[in-house]
């Protein structure tokens, strides 16, 4: 039977973060014109998504609902950006991962199933049914929130600012709220050893 373990560490950044990073070095090292760029970039992007699931089913037996979910959104969207040489939809898929995973968080509220627990129960061990509930509350706020930003940067700036916020802005935002959860998760159970943990999915 096949150990289905879960990743963590580095493990867990090489899978989140990765696909990220070459998207960000693709745009900045690509040796063609700046205005293709973009393209390269997204191309990059979606091999890298593939790899990394690729990579968490081989090493740990099991990709998560959430790199399931943007690794098909990246290959979908991507290739219409590539497609129709329009980089609105690269641009725009921030802003819909974060829209669709705020509303399935907020339904899983409304009818009292805090669906946070069923993708990352095994990462927040001892925590009780009122911090998943408060946690999931928190993300889908936080998801909210991101999709508004997203939308405000890449609406208002050129692409390459929009590029530097998803790597300078996005990802320490990101594990700055993960960090202000802390406290409360300790509140409710969580062994302290486990208290700063990955947050949930990748980051778009």
């Amino acid at each position: 039977m096949s150990n289905k373990a879960e990743p963590s560490g580095g493990a867990r950044l090489l899978i989140d973060l990765g696909p990220l990073l070459v998207f960000f070095l693709a745009n900045f090292l690509a040796p063609v014109p700046p205005a293709i760029k973009i393209f390269v970039a997204t191309g990059a992007f979606m091999v890298a998504m593939v790899a990394a699931m690729l990579f968490s089913a081989i090493r740990f037996h099991r990709v998560s609902p959430l790199l399931w979910f943007s690794g098909v959104m990246v290959v979908v969207l991507g290739g219409l950006t590539i497609y129709l040489h329009d980089e609105t939809f690269i641009k725009m898929k921030p802003t819909v991962y974060y829209v669709l995973v705020a509303a399935i968080l907020a339904f899983g509220l409304a009818t009292k199933r805090p669906l946070l627990k069923s993708v990352l129960g095994s990462t927040y061990p001892g925590l009780d049914d009122a911090g998943w509930t408060k946690l999931t509350r928190n993300w889908a706020l936080f998801f909210a929130g991101m999709a508004v930003v997203n939308e405000s940067v890449w609406r208002n700036s050129s692409t390459e600012f929009w590029i530097g916020f998803k790597i300078w802005g996005a990802i320490p935002l990101t594990f700055l709220f993960a960090l202000a959860n802390v406290p409360m998760l300790l509140r409710h159970g969580l062994a302290r050893e486990d208290a700063v943990a990955a947050e949930p999915g990748p980051i778009e």
